[in-house]
């Protein structure tokens, strides 16, 4: 074999080399940055369940009744005892307090009369001060407002440890999107999958093209609210870069997350 003929041929090689990574490249799949408890409050053990088994952002639904925050879905299932502060504040200040590496998204879903809700919680995140991530402070709890929530022009109105959650709806200014933490949208606006079998073509490139497009405008990341809670709904939602996956099966998500090893919950992100 001619010299010439042998150094095409290991350059055909270190070609074909390169293409087979970068195809595995492409094929692997994306590491979630949320892995979300929905609905957290229904857990027998609120907060403490999700967080050890590796969960980085946890749900609380809220209503202001006399004064203080409590946790529920709707009006009908309001407990006095089960408040913001002993469900989920208190045993924020204690884990993080006990585990210096964790960070973590607390998601109040706020039901009704936002201004209320926040003029209340502004003053019980008080002791949490240290904690709290903000433009300023490199906290490792991040709060993000979700629900009924104020416009994008009132959000400077708010301390800067208040991120909002955003579903696309009204326009923003550049500063405005600063204040925003998360774009959470409603599946079923995108698809009717149920997941089982495999989704629409169309539908798999319309969710596909709405994360990409909200990936290279805001910088922010996704996640689908009302998205089947199955194994394949969570597969579709990587492989398509959704960055917070949701889900109300709290030990089931991270036991699939690990198999397909995607889950390290000491070094779990919140930005």
């Amino acid at each position: 074999m001619k010299y010439s003929s042998f150094i095409n041929m290991k350059i055909l090689c270190r070609l074909l080399v390169l293409a087979l990574l970068l195809a595995a490249f492409k094929a692997s799949p994306q590491t979630p940055k949320f892995i979300h408890s929905h609905n957290d409050y229904n857990n027998l053990t609120p907060f403490y369940k999700a967080f050890y088994n590796g969960f980085n952002c946890i749900e609380a639904d809220v209503f202001c009744v006399n004064g203080k925050l409590l946790v529920a879905h709707d009006s009908t299932k309001l407990s006095p005892y089960r408040t913001l502060k002993e469900l989920y504040l208190d045993p924020i200040i204690y884990a993080l307090s006990h585990d210096g590496s964790r960070q973590l998204c607390l998601l109040i879903d706020v039901k009704k009369d936002h201004q209320k809700v926040l003029d209340v919680l502004v003053q019980e995140l008080k002791p949490l001060e240290n904690h709290l991530l903000s433009k300023d402070h490199p906290g490792r709890l991040k709060i993000l407002i979700s629900g009924e929530r104020p416009l994008p022009s009132e959000y400077k109105n708010y301390p800067g440890y208040l991120f909002f959650d955003d579903n696309l709806v009204n326009p923003h200014t550049k500063a405005e999107w600063d204040w925003v933490g998360m774009v959470s949208l409603d599946f079923s606006s995108y698809s009717k999958w149920n997941g089982t079998g495999e989704i629409l073509k169309t539908d798999r490139e319309k969710i596909k093209y709405t994360i990409d497009s909200v990936h290279t405008n805001t910088r922010k990341p996704v996640r689908f609210w009302g998205a089947p809670d199955s194994p394949a709904s969570w597969a579709l939602q990587i492989d398509l870069g959704t960055d917070v996956i949701g889900t109300d099966l709290i030990d089931q998500l991270p036991a699939y997350l690990a198999k397909r090893s995607l889950l390290k919950p000491a070094s779990v992100i919140i930005n």
